[in-house]
């Protein structure tokens, strides 16, 4: 065979360089977002900030700290900021190579938070504290107990064994073997076990929730009413307690109704998770990428501005560009502006994609934000896709981890995703109504007489919505509920 030349003619996507772009600041969170530009930014000469331009260009034309204060009165402008005032005819203009500044200026005062009254008086140093965890909690304190060499040991042991949520992960069998030399006794352990008992927050080291409960009412105060009667309840029926078994609990108890919720009522204002008193998460930071507000009757939407801030091209560094020099120093400006506009362009792409989808995503669900979850339509991502003409792709893009401010509280866009059931009328619910309707009807139950699941599908089935009890039973645990015998109350 030879060698020959053909010419064949066809069309295939590309993935340029500026779609790559595109696509990935299309799918950037919020958070995500303002980090890729800040680095840009400082990786581009050419990209900088509208407010850094104003800067810039009014910079010329402001007037000197003298001029302003020769042309206005401060005393009469309420809005002029305190400054540090110093008379620059006092500083010369060279100082010795021996002298320190405060030398010649110890009379220099800064304004403290002492001299500032109102709400501007504002302790800088509480602005950094920092999180304390529940392990340097219960050091701290066993750092002030006064334990032998041994039972510090001991001590640090059991510490390393409590977990966040207070518990101890660890039984002291298992303790006791992790020692390299002699193990201690096993009456050692429970002694200093009882002492971490006593630390704070109550309950701390107890190995199940009984022992949590039976500790903090232990603490209370010997004239506390019902106090007695909730020690026997926690030390002996226990189980009876947890299953609800009311009858049962009165004739062991040989005790009345009323004494019975008296202590009921006492152990239910322990808390069962004594470390979530000291080791609290720090709340996740979320900024809503657009605003959702009523005005005129009629539901707006808008994107933050704080989101990302309007970028434009250097024109001092574009001007400096030259069309026929083909020097490496002019080569590099080209590449940076060309990529300056590439960003911007991108930029301005992904807030318009947002936007329009947003807004896409409100007028579906006009009837949520007027109304509500129990009235939210089944949508999923090509209603979204088919109305604003776009694949599904981008809309998952732009749907994860995109957040709207509401007057329902800040949403995830995804929030409003869900799927459909069939309604005895022809038409559909969606899941999320569903849930909500679950959540209404549980929160409504008698505490005495919880319902089933089975009944749940009952009467979501009188309103026309027909789901098995199982699907009943998926939603309640989405949703964190527990099922109908953990519900049960005594009355």
């Amino acid at each position: 065979m030879k060698p020959t030349l053909r010419l064949r003619i066809g069309q295939h996507l590309t993935m340029t360089p500026q779609l790559q772009q595109a696509i990935k600041l299309l799918q950037l969170s919020t958070l995500d977002l303002r980090q890729e530009i800040q680095e840009a930014l400082e990786s581009n000469l050419m990209l900088e900030t509208e407010e850094e331009g104003t800067q810039e260009e009014s910079a010329d034309s402001a007037p000197g700290p003298l001029e302003s204060a020769a042309g206005d009165d401060p005393v009469n402008d309420i809005n002029n900021e305190r400054e540090i005032q110093i008379e620059t005819s006092t500083i010369p203009e060279e100082l010795p190579a021996d002298t320190s500044w405060e030398t010649l200026y110890d009379n220099l005062t800064l304004p403290t938070t002492s001299s500032i009254s109102g709400d501007e008086a504002i302790d800088m140093l509480a602005q950094h504290s920092t999180d304390e965890s529940l392990h340097d909690h219960i050091t701290w304190q066993m750092e002030l107990t006064p334990f032998t060499p041994l039972d510090r040991r001991i001590a640090e042991a059991i510490i390393d064994s409590i977990g966040d949520d207070g518990y101890l992960h660890a039984n002291l069998e298992d303790i006791a073997a992790s020692f390299p030399e002699a193990a201690p006794e096993l009456d050692e352990l429970e002694a200093v076990l009882h002492h971490i008992h006593a630390f704070d927050p109550p309950g701390v080291g107890a190995r199940d929730p009984r022992e949590a409960l039976l500790i903090q009412a232990r603490q209370l105060d010997d004239e506390c009413d019902s106090r007695e009667l909730a020690l026997d309840i926690l030390e002996h029926h226990f189980g009876l307690l947890t299953e609800g078994r009311q009858e049962t609990l009165l004739r062991r108890l040989e005790v009345s109704p009323e004494e019975l919720a008296e202590a009921v009522t006492l152990i239910r204002s322990l808390n069962p998770h004594p470390g979530s008193v000291v080791s609290c998460p720090p709340p996740a930071h979320v900024e809503p990428d657009v605003f959702v507000f009523r005005r005129k009757g009629h539901w707006m939407v808008e994107l933050n501005p704080d989101v990302s801030p309007r970028l434009r091209v250097n024109p001092t560094y574009a001007s400096m560009i030259r069309r026929a020099d083909n020097s490496d120093d002019n080569i590099v400006l080209k590449n940076h502006l060309q990529e300056a506009r590439w960003f911007i362009k991108s930029l301005q792409s992904r807030n318009e994609t947002l936007l329009k989808v947003a807004r896409a995503i409100v007028e579906y669900q006009q009837a949520f934000f007027e109304y509500g979850e129990e009235v939210m339509k089944p949508l999923v991502l090509r209603d979204i896709a088919e109305k604003v003409g776009m694949h599904e792709s981008t809309i998952s893009r732009v749907t994860t981890q995109k957040y709207m401010y509401t007057p329902r509280g800040t949403l995830e866009f995804k929030y409003f995703f869900s799927s459909h059931v069939s309604t005895d009328s022809g038409g559909e619910a969606s899941a999320t109504a569903i849930r909500a309707v679950i959540k209404k009807l549980i929160a409504a139950e008698p505490p005495g007489k919880p319902l089933s699941d089975n009944k749940i599908a009952n009467l979501l089935a009188e309103r026309g919505i027909k789901v098995a009890r199982r699907t009943v039973a998926k939603y309640r645990e989405s949703m964190g509920i527990p099922p109908s015998n953990e519900r049960k109350r005594l009355t």
